[in-house]
């Protein structure tokens, strides 16, 4: 198995400039350790014996635990059991399932696809991590994951479907704050959220092109991520509506700059990739470059790294539209141009944003995220 939980350029860590494990860390709920025995004699005890009771009083192995209950307290929580009546049938199938792991191995892995790229960021496939392993990296972290959702005109048809089946899949057990943009804020469905998950509304004017929607989504991300999720998140995605959800999207998607392989366009030549062709566009890309076709309903990374991508998409369509030009796919073709030259430091499969969830595929081992079957005439205003 091959570990894909970031780029060797964030470090094995994946502690942010705002989190370390010291720092981050909850108190442990429950002591570990009998405090009269903090003053207890262990000069007749062995050296090995001594090691292992000082060992078991260090600040490193207390976090280990505190950790390990937590999980604990999730994982009742999740399957609504009392913590403090749990049974031991319960408690061994949390160690089962949790606690335990297969070992990595440097010779055994998935065949059929690539998992790294050239640069050495990472390409996340079913089959390339633990989530267990992972889960219990992030879950010392206290992280917020911001999430961005355009729902205008008649795409807020699909925002119900989106959070509903985001709760059930989308990083489950982390804190989770949407942030939603629609011009019909009195359609907005309720949607039941989980703990520490929250709706934020964000009314803007209505738009009569769709192309001005997906055009300008690039400015008001930049201003959020340059605002208050400046000290309100961690890593923001930035998300299509017209899709769903059906397995598993959470913390092995992190990264600084994260941007997903286009499901129509994954094994094609980057000759064929649809890249704006017109050198007079700043979204130009030559026939003989180009590394990958990113897909626009789904990117994300750090906010920071983020504010700088969509602040410079943003900035480019403006200096397009000065000089009456549009972009052949608008924002998408602007963020192919950015990952061009900023490389990102993970890269999801399409599984993480596949195109029909009735198209199935053999290197489509789990489809995780879709867009949905629609009438693109009737929900897109202008056509």
């Amino acid at each position: 198995m091959v570990s894909t939980v970031d780029s060797p350029e964030e470090g094995p860590s994946f502690l942010g400039a705002r989190h370390n494990l010291a720092s981050s860390a909850r108190p442990l709920e429950l002591s570990c350790q009998a405090p009269e025995r903090d003053t207890e004699d262990l000069t007749d005890l062995s050296l090995a014996v001594v090691h292992t009771i000082t060992e078991a009083r260090s600040p490193s192995t207390l976090r280990l635990y505190g950790l390990k209950w937590r999980l604990f307290m999730d994982w009742c929580s999740s399957h609504e059991e009392d913590l403090q009546r749990c049974p031991v049938s319960l408690v061994l199938t949390f160690l089962q399932e949790k606690l335990l792991y297969n070992q990595p191995s440097l010779l055994n892995g998935r065949a059929d696809v690539v998992y790294v790229t050239p640069w050495l960021a990472p390409i996340v496939w079913e089959g390339t991590f633990d989530p267990t392993v992972i889960d219990s990296i992030y879950k010392q972290k206290n992280i917020t994951i911001a999430t961005t959702v355009f729902a205008l005109g008649k795409y807020i048809r699909f925002l119900k479907d989106f959070l509903e089946s985001a709760e059930q899949h989308y990083f489950v057990g982390f804190r989770v704050h949407y942030y939603l943009f629609t011009d019909q804020p009195e359609a907005i469905p309720d949607v039941k959220l989980g703990e520490e998950r929250q709706l934020k509304v964000r009314t803007v004017p209505k738009m009569d092109r769709w192309q001005d929607i997906t055009m300008g989504r690039m400015g008001m991300i930049a201003k959020l991520t340059e605002g208050e999720l400046a000290n309100e998140a961690d890593y923001i995605f930035c998300l299509d509506v017209d899709t769903k959800f059906y397995a598993r999207w959470s913390v092995e998607a992190l990264g600084s700059l994260v941007g997903l392989i286009h499901p129509w366009l994954y094994d094609f030549r980057r000759d064929q990739f649809t890249y704006e062709r017109r050198p007079e566009s700043q979204a130009f890309i030559p026939v003989e470059e180009g590394d990958f076709y990113y897909a626009g309903g789904t990117f994300g990374g750090s906010v920071q790294e983020v504010h700088k991508l969509t602040k410079t998409c943003s900035e480019q369509q403006n200096i397009d539209a000065a000089n009456s030009i549009e972009a052949i796919w608008h924002d998408e073709s602007h963020l192919n141009k950015y990952f061009l030259y900023n490389k990102p430091t993970k890269a999801l499969s399409p599984e993480y944003l596949w195109r029909d969830i009735n198209a199935p595929s053999d290197t489509i081992k789990t489809i995780r995220f879709c867009s949905v079957a629609k009438d693109v005439a009737e929900v897109r205003q202008n056509l």
